[in-house]
């Protein structure tokens, strides 16, 4: 039984393995982010979240439609609805998750920038 003068959270991580310098990286760079959203006010976190459930409405109607026209294509080529369940349910075991392109931008961005800083270090 655990003791009540130790935090459980101590407990199991001491039990855990030891993490991988990739995800205390990751770790490290989600607590920057935490801290730049704790930063914003109300307002700023509030019209962010509206714009981003926008975007995600808008993302989900467009994949609505791309299974729409994948289904009658699946109809024109005569494949029943029993078969293209079991179709869909392969191609969703295979499908590999990639970032949002939204990130990938910001990516591209953050890389852009880091290789005009190392430019400017080179000229100066």
């Amino acid at each position: 039984m655990l003791s009540l003068s130790v935090p459980t959270a101590t407990i199991f991580a001491s039990s855990s393995k030891p993490l991988s310098i990739t995800s205390v990286v990751m770790m490290a760079k989600r607590e920057e982010e935490l801290k730049e959203i704790r930063a914003k006010t109300s307002e700023e976190i509030n019209e962010e979240i509206i714009d981003l459930k926008g975007e995600l409405l808008m993302l989900r109607l467009v994949v609505a439609g791309m299974l729409t026209v994948r289904r009658e294509r699946e109809l024109e080529e005569g494949i029943k609805k029993r078969l293209s369940r079991k179709l869909d349910r392969q191609w969703k075991k295979s499908i590999v998750v990639r970032p949002p392109q939204s990130l990938r931008k910001m990516q591209a961005e953050k890389a852009a920038a880091a290789a005009a800083a190392a430019e400017a270090e080179k000229t100066a």
